[in-house]
């Protein structure tokens, strides 16, 4: 499996998709739009299926994506609330 560094390279962001928002692979499907199906319990094979064209590991990306977003705005936090 790969590490989320390699994962983190397949989440890109374009001004003219979506407002600049995250997307897998340049394609036009978005992190957030994977991030909420996984949420309301679709599995990642039915997103696949909906989705020819992602893979495994892009939704492993959007899950690496999410939690260094969280990690990086905990850390973001806590330095803050330390100054």
């Amino acid at each position: 499996m790969p590490d989320n560094q390699i994962l983190l390279k397949r989440i890109t962001a374009r001004p003219d998709v979506f407002g600049g928002k995250p997307i897998i692979r340049d394609m036009r499907v978005s992190v957030e739009l994977v991030l909420s199906l996984l949420s309301q319990g679709v599995t990642p094979e039915a997103i696949m299926d909906d989705y020819p064209r992602l893979e495994m590991d892009d939704i492993r990306a959007c899950i690496a994506y999410a939690h260094a977003v969280i990690a990086g705005d905990t850390l973001a936090a806590v330095s803050v609330a330390e100054a």
